[in-house]
């Protein structure tokens, strides 16, 4: 084999992912961006969510553009159902439909639980939980029409993992495991696909005051077997799979990416 006959294989490595239109909440930035990125790299038609920073937004669609793949930004608020009935419906306007949509925005509050103000638990269950229902819900109505689609939620290995100080995150973790199985049941029959991916300790800026800090990283580091964080393409290429057809027979599970870290749970 040439190289440059390795390269172009390396390249297509999902060849079923060409062309499908891929919906990606929460996308400018962290775990999303990467999947982005490499959707596009695997010839995906991308749709790049976001919400209030347009300029990261085009970024991202600047570097799939750049390596002759095809993506659009659209600012929408996943917990708010008009907007997301308003990203699914430009979608398939000017990409044609939803093949499958990476329900990835979500984010995180630390307080205490005794002090944990009202407001941050509900923005959490708002973003994390109601956002990937709103999304789900609208994009597998399309999806029905043509009885296939795959949907996968980035969730967490806190779906099954305590983290004090974090427990509406937990909550709305624990929430979208338990939301994929039951929907993994209820569009089986309309050809729809639903997974959760579960990243342990990602290098994210979601994650960034844990990992800037050399005690608490090393911390960290001690409590996963790999001795390593993981990186957001480590999980993107995980997730480019599980949109392949040739994942077409998962549904209703967890993939665990974490380097081992699920062992507190007696997983491993």
């Amino acid at each position: 084999m040439s190289t440059i006959t390795a390269h172009v294989e390396q390249a297509n490595e999902y060849k079923s992912l060409k062309d499908k239109v891929v919906v990606i909440t929460g996308a400018s930035s962290g775990i999303g961006r990467a999947i982005a990125i490499e959707m596009g790299r695997q010839s995906a038609k991308v749709v790049i969510n976001y919400l209030g920073k347009p300029d990261a937004a085009e970024e991202v669609v600047h570097d799939i553009e750049n390596e002759h793949g095809t993506a659009l930004a659209i600012e929408a608020d996943v917990s708010k159902s008009d907007q997301v009935q308003h990203m699914i419906s430009q979608t398939v306007a000017q990409l044609g439909r939803v093949d499958v949509l990476v329900n990835n925005a979500g984010i995180e509050k630390e307080s205490p639980f005794l002090e944990k103000p009202e407001s941050d638990f509900d923005m959490v269950i708002a973003v994390n939980l109601k956002g990937p229902f709103l999304c789900t819900q609208a994009a597998a109505r399309d999806m029905a029409k043509r009885r296939k689609g795959t949907i996968i939620n980035i969730s967490s290995v806190h779906e099954d993992l305590p983290f004090p100080g974090y427990s509406a995150y937990c909550a709305a973790k624990g929430g979208l495991r338990m939301l994929c199985r039951d929907l993994a049941l209820e569009l089986a029959p309309h050809g729809v696909n639903v997974i959760n991916v579960a990243p342990g300790a990602i290098n994210t800026p979601i994650n960034e005051r844990t990992l800037s800090d050399p005690e608490k990283k090393l911390a960290l580091k001690r409590e996963i077997p790999l001795g390593r964080v993981g990186e957001p393409h480590e999980v993107a290429k995980l997730v480019c799979y599980l949109a392949s057809d040739d994942a077409s027979y998962i549904t209703g599970t967890t993939i665990v990416i974490d380097g081992g870290l699920m062992h507190q749970t007696g997983s491993l």
